[in-house]
């Protein structure tokens, strides 16, 4: 058994929900590990992104969001809506802020992302496709979107990619 791992660096923009079509680029990784049958984990460290399989839209609004993503959103922000003020949420508390404080170039309202940590409950923050033959088993329309949730700061973000078999 073969354990390989590749990464996808990824920058968030606009302040709204971040789709990133990562498919081609776990497939370089996974051609890159000579790995044929095993399965192949894609996954986000950050607490606020999501890893998700899903049919591409194609078609895009005038914010460049495929159809079917900008529906996820619509329905999302029913569910669980963005964070607009302090209070809006039980989450940050006082010990919160003052934890996140600690880190450089951090803020209080960098804190105010709840509606992202709660989004990325709902989706998880990974998907595991089977590799089979040297090739990741998605369907015919199936592709790879790694989401950042997080609407409060554009940010480099990072995409792990674990394929492990034979």
């Amino acid at each position: 058994m073969t354990v390989y791992r590749g990464t996808i660096e990824l920058q968030s923009k606009d302040h709204r929900p971040d789709f990133h079509n990562v498919t081609d680029a776990v497939k370089s990784i996974v051609e890159e590990s000579g790995i044929k049958n095993g399965i192949c984990v894609v996954y986000s460290h950050h607490t606020t992104c999501s890893v998700m399989t899903q049919e591409c839209s194609h078609d895009l609004n005038f914010f460049g969001r495929e159809f079917l993503q900008q529906d996820l959103n619509n329905i999302m922000e029913r569910l669980i809506p963005t964070c607009r003020y302090e209070g809006q949420y039980m989450h940050p508390g006082p010990k919160h802020i003052e934890f996140a404080l600690t880190f450089p170039d951090e803020e209080p309202k960098g804190s105010l992302n709840t509606d992202a940590h709660l989004r990325s409950v709902f989706f998880g923050r990974s998907e595991t496709i089977v590799l089979v033959d040297g090739e990741l088993s998605l369907g015919d329309f199936g592709f790879i979107y790694f989401i950042d949730w997080d609407q409060i700061r554009e940010r480099k973000r990072v995409c792990e990619v674990q394929i492990i078999g034979e």
